[in-house]
């Protein structure tokens, strides 16, 4: 491996740990994903060849050009440059040059490049849907980290309160104050608190590797996310309304804008299918000469020929049906069923998103009320563990009550964390149903 090798290597790996030791706001990571997603990158594969398929529509109105030339050997008994017949071998050259414009096509032409505009439009508006699902599902990852880091916080601040109690303990045993059971029995909870706060570190290791490959990142070393101050955003009392919710997602969510556009779309193929009844008018031109050569005959020279036998034409080609074994019109029949196959995709796309945002505002609901219930319980056991915990140092109560007062403490302040992110999760996903960016 040569030094220029080495060094570039090391400039990739710099970079690599540059790009993970930064921290990762939800926006940041939302706008890696879109510029890096594999499916992502499909769908602007796809746009890319509708606007190929829209620039031939365009280009069927342009005349073609085409050059011709062609040499021919005859054997035996053929035709002489002086129109008679003769047992001798004869050769000929020719050159042409030739165009032809569509005049009038049955309104294919035109109908068929709105057609072509229609699914371009379509399909910048799947690209748009791509870019949303990959939104939705970064934000749940990056929600799922935030939760993992705080029932992770609570697990460690567990951990601080058996060991400072364990100390405590053997303080007091030293004193004769406290048996040697008790002591047991504390160690034994610190171990519990140990395993629990491994446990939510392996959580918390999951979650950041389900996003970072969401992501496309090669590994999650040194990867960490922004921590938001949700407490600002978790305090809205608002009622959501399915009818007011859909609303105004059926005006902006861009999988409903691509069945529409498709619908529109099937008209266009619609008549499409009629421009068969129609008559087909063209325009044709073009230019020719060609040289004869009769073995054992002494004709003209090749370029007397040539400039001798230059023709050129020009005419109209009409082509009217009259009898297609019934295709046009079964092409028609067909066209008119596939249209009301898409009234039935923009259909049941309505109705799904109709019921993700029955999902959606139901869940929403829940979680406001959820949050505020995990509000008061964790301020209700913060007070309970608060009077235990003096009455414990003052010896009005054992270890057990102390250690059930601490327990129920930290289980309520995990369920107010879960709570808390749920709701964000929840309301942040209502709002991106009304055409608002996934952020907070």
């Amino acid at each position: 491996m040569n030094k220029r090798t080495i060094i570039f290597a090391v400039g990739i790996l710099l970079g690599l740990q540059q790009i993970h030791a930064e921290t990762w706001s939800l926006r940041r990571c939302v706008n890696y994903a879109i510029e890096n997603n594999i499916s992502i990158k499909q769908r602007e594969n796809v746009k890319r060849q509708q606007e190929l398929q829209l620039s031939n529509a365009k280009n069927s109105r342009l005349p073609n050009l085409d050059a011709s030339a062609s040499q021919n050997f005859s054997f035996g008994r053929g035709l002489t440059s002086d129109n008679t017949y003769t047992n001798k071998s004869t050769s000929s050259t020719s050159f042409s040059l030739g165009t032809s414009v569509p005049l009038f096509t049955g309104l294919r032409i035109p109908n068929t490049i709105k057609l072509n505009q229609l699914n371009l439009e379509a399909s910048t508006a799947d690209l748009e849907k791509a870019k949303n699902d990959i939104s939705v599902q970064v934000a749940q990852a990056y929600v799922q980290i935030l939760y993992n880091l705080e029932i992770a916080d609570v697990a460690r601040r567990q951990i601080s309160i058996d060991s400072i109690q364990e100390v405590r303990l053997q303080a007091m045993i030293d004193n004769g104050k406290a048996s040697e059971a008790e002591l047991a029995q504390q160690r034994a909870t610190l171990a519990q608190s140990r395993l629990t706060a491994t446990q939510a570190q392996n959580q918390y290791d999951l979650a950041v590797l389900t996003l970072t490959q969401l992501l496309e990142l090669p590994s999650t070393d040194g990867f960490t996310v922004e921590r938001p101050n949700v407490g600002k955003i978790a305090n809205s009392t608002e009622k959501y309304s399915v009818e007011a919710i859909y609303a105004e997602a059926i005006g902006v969510k861009p999988e409903v804008r691509a069945e529409e556009l498709r619908l529109k779309g099937a008209d266009y193929n619609i008549n499409i299918a009629r421009s068969g009844w129609y008559p087909q008018l063209s325009l044709s031109a073009g230019l020719g000469t060609n040289y004869y050569k009769t073995s054992g005959f002494k004709g003209e020279s090749f370029s007397d020929q040539i400039k001798n036998n230059f023709s050129q034409y020009i005419g109209l080609n009409l082509s009217v049906p009259i009898f297609n074994r019934f295709q046009t019109r079964n092409s028609v029949r067909s066209a008119k069923i596939e249209r009301e196959t898409q009234q039935l995709q923009l259909d049941n796309v309505k109705k799904s998103l109709y019921k993700e945002i029955q999902q959606a505002c139901q869940a929403a609901n829940a979680a406001s009320a959820k949050y505020a219930s995990s509000i008061e319980a964790g301020n209700s056991s913060n007070a309970a563990y608060r009077l235990m915990q003096a009455k414990y140092e003052n010896g009005k109560a054992n270890i057990t009550e102390f250690n059930e007062a601490k327990n129920n403490l930290m289980k309520a302040e995990s369920d107010l964390v879960q709570a808390k992110y749920e709701y964000v999760f929840q309301t942040t996903l209502v709002d991106f149903y009304r055409g608002k960016a996934i952020d907070f």
